[in-house]
């Protein structure tokens, strides 16, 4: 579905916008005092870009670094060109442990190669523990928000939810501590008994080969240290080259997440230790049409993303339409400039034009993406690139185009538009006359009358 088509469809749900409007601007004004609180924030962020860029520009040369660093440190790296590659290795690995469930940390990596759906295929069970993405996967429901899946939703909903499910035949009442603690027995079982963990990756540190996980809740930390086998699903843009790079991101990214100095959970690990945490460590580096986005000199800025969500949170679009509308796991400013990448341009070509242009996403962005540049460049890709010649508005411009392209012209379609013919008297130009009105003709040109006169 198009973004126009879904959004008109999210347009109407009432519920949504409320919850959306009062989600976001809470979380817009903790995220500022926090901000705030820093007097070298600005010189953060230009540190964060500065190592995006240089991480970009020698990505082979990093991901090799980290290969070497993980298999020194005792883990396994497997590389996969797509998400059917990804999705096939973790299986494999699963299946070899005789697994018929994983417990899963939170990870938008795996949610954007449907992994869920593809463990279940091979008769696995996929068991979501973060609470928001639980809450999704309990309602059959689609994310909405990089950091809380579930943001469309409110307290009564979720209630109604587990009680139905997880929770049949208990009455939780409107706290949320009930609430929560449903979901907390729910998952114990799951942490001390499934021999297999999945999760993503905030960062992952070429020169150690250590892996980084932050998060709120403690479900990440249950899942990468009581299980056998911890697989890792990462992006190949979520590298960094040294252990240092982490002091900036860890003050970037809590700040501009969840409005917190520091995250509750920062969870590390370097390979694996005997009688200390899983005893196999897999990370699974993931492509996925990455390095077609490297390739786009403008357009790679969007893989400098740590997926805090802050330019979501700001912006006018995603607030009114909501995050299922941009179909996509990434939705908002950053999903309307990855998504089309990494699915190609000809798979998603509205997503371009579902953020609008008012900056107040490069403001707040912790990595300055300079998400408005990279839409219009993708609006212009499109156009060149997807857009059929015939299409009814590239014949409108065509024509117009060659009236405006001499003098000669110009003035012939002038005189003929007073008649009601020509380029420039169209009652309808496909996108441009939907919008606005056509001014009437003059019934005398400034060139007319001064030679008149």
């Amino acid at each position: 579905m198009s973004f126009p088509a879904a959004a008109r469809l999210t347009l109407r749900d009432t519920q949504l916008r409320r919850n959306l409007a009062k989600a976001t601007s809470t979380i817009r004004e903790k995220r500022a005092r926090a901000v705030g609180e820093l007097d070298d924030w600005e010189a953060l962020r230009e540190a964060g870009e500065a190592i995006k860029a240089y991480t970009m520009a020698t990505l082979d040369e990093q991901l090799e670094r980290l290969e070497a660093s993980v298999t020194r440190a005792g883990g396994t790296v497997h590389w996969a060109r797509d998400g059917a590659e990804a999705n096939a290795i973790v299986a494999g690995i699963a299946r070899g442990q005789g697994a018929r469930e994983v417990i899963k940390v939170k990870s938008l990596a795996t949610d954007e190669i449907g992994l869920n759906k593809a463990l279940e295929a091979e008769g696995i069970s996929a068991i979501e523990t973060d609470l928001a993405e639980l809450i999704i996967q309990l309602a059959h429901d689609r994310q909405s928000h990089i950091l809380v899946p579930a943001i469309h939703r409110n307290r009564a909903e979720i209630r109604a939810l587990f009680e139905r499910t997880i929770a049949a035949g208990r009455q939780l009442g409107d706290e949320a501590a009930a609430i929560a603690d449903a979901a907390r027995l729910h998952l114990r079982e799951k942490f001390l008994s499934v021999p297999v963990a999945v999760s993503g990756a905030n960062f992952g540190v070429a020169e150690t080969g250590t892996v980084v996980v932050v998060e709120s809740e403690g479900n990440g930390r249950m899942c990468i240290t009581l299980p056998e086998v911890l697989i890792t699903v990462m992006g190949i843009e979520k590298v960094l080259p040294r252990w240092r790079d982490l002091e900036v991101f860890l003050q970037l990214l809590p700040r501009s997440s969840t409005a917190e100095r520091m995250n509750p959970y920062t969870s590390l690990w370097t390979g694996v230790r005997e009688g200390d945490g899983p005893r196999e460590f897999h990370l699974v580096l993931l492509d996925g049409g990455r390095t077609d986005v490297l390739a786009d000199p403008i357009g790679r800025q969007a893989l400098h993303c740590i997926r805090c969500s802050a330019c979501l949170n700001v912006c006018p679009v995603y607030e009114r339409v909501g995050g299922q509308a941009y179909e996509s796991v990434y939705p908002g400013p950053i999903g309307a400039i990855l998504t089309p990448q990494l699915r190609g341009l000809e798979n998603a070509p509205t997503l371009p034009w579902a953020s609008s242009l008012c900056g107040a996403c490069y403001e707040v962005c912790p990595v300055r993406i300079d998400i408005p540049r990279v839409l219009v460049h993708l609006r212009e890709r499109v156009v060149r690139e997807v857009k059929s010649p015939i299409a009814p508005e590239a014949l409108a411009m065509r024509a117009a185009g060659a009236a405006f392209a001499s003098r000669g012209r110009y003035e012939r379609a002038q005189r003929l538009a007073r008649f009601g013919r020509g380029p420039l008297a169209r009652a309808a130009i496909p996108g441009w006359t939907a919008m606005r009105d056509l001014p009437e003709p003059p019934k005398e040109t400034f060139r007319e009358w001064f030679r008149a006169r």
